[in-house]
């Protein structure tokens, strides 16, 4: 027992000793459930977003699966916690105050970084849950900490539910598209902004996914495979970083 514990805390105590002193990056590789070795990057120019914990609701419970998986980074690498939500297809969730209460004390035990970002693909059934969470993790968590989300892209076009959420970042998901591929490529390739003012700061792009890189602040990039220092340099190549 002792042994399991010590394996699945290991990544998370690195991490708080690689969090502290550092400036914004204008690049965040999100790392996720899987062995990553990142001490290759430059601290000081990027950035890592890691899977902390994925929260699933099903009925009325709340079940938690905490990250297993070693993430080695280089002394003084800027993060940010990734809290992953999913609902279950066949027992629908409650959506209760009780699992919001449940849901937002979890996502608040995560916050190990200075930034705390919740992914979860909210249906429009789910919304009134999703704004209730984000209103209680925003209260319970200090004043210190961003809390950032990330978004479908149609959210940010011409469905602006997202405009009086108690949150710091929004990180437009432009991957993984499906039928709405062509449309959202059309628009980057334009230059045309996201009608929601929320979605103009931050992206999120994926290297089996090149799209033309809109003109944000902050680019998170996903690859479905383990970091390496070839991949990363083809992305940085790729996004013009």
């Amino acid at each position: 027992m002792r042994l399991a514990t010590i394996f699945i805390l290991f990544p998370i105590l690195l991490l708080l000793v690689g969090s502290r002193g550092t400036t914004e990056p204008k690049v965040i590789l999100w790392a996720w459930e899987r062995p990553e070795d990142l001490t290759f990057i430059d601290p000081q120019k990027t950035g890592v977003a890691f899977l902390a914990k994925t929260i699933y609701l099903r009925g009325d419970k709340v079940a938690v699966r905490p990250r297993l998986q070693p993430l080695k980074l280089a002394p003084g690498t800027k993060l940010v916690a990734v809290v992953r939500i999913e609902t279950d297809r066949t027992e629908l969730p409650t959506l209760s105050s009780a699992q919001v209460q449940q849901t937002a004390r979890e996502i608040i035990n995560s916050s190990v970084s200075s930034v705390v970002q919740i992914d979860f693909d909210a249906k429009v059934s789910e919304r009134n849950f999703y704004r209730s969470l984000l209103q209680e993790v925003r209260q319970q968590l200090p004043t210190s900490t961003a809390l950032s989300i990330t978004a479908l892209a149609s959210w940010c076009a011409g469905d602006d539910w997202l405009r009086d959420l108690p949150i710091d970042e929004v990180v437009p998901m432009l991957f993984r598209l499906g039928v709405d591929q062509r449309q959202f490529q059309r628009r980057l390739e334009t230059g045309q902004p996201f009608e929601s003012r929320r979605c103009q700061n931050s992206a999120g792009v994926s290297t089996d996914e090149p799209v033309t890189a809109p003109a944000v602040d902050r680019l998170y990039i996903f690859t479905p495979q383990p970091w390496s220092k070839d991949s990363f340099t083809a992305a940085m190549e790729t996004y013009k970083k």
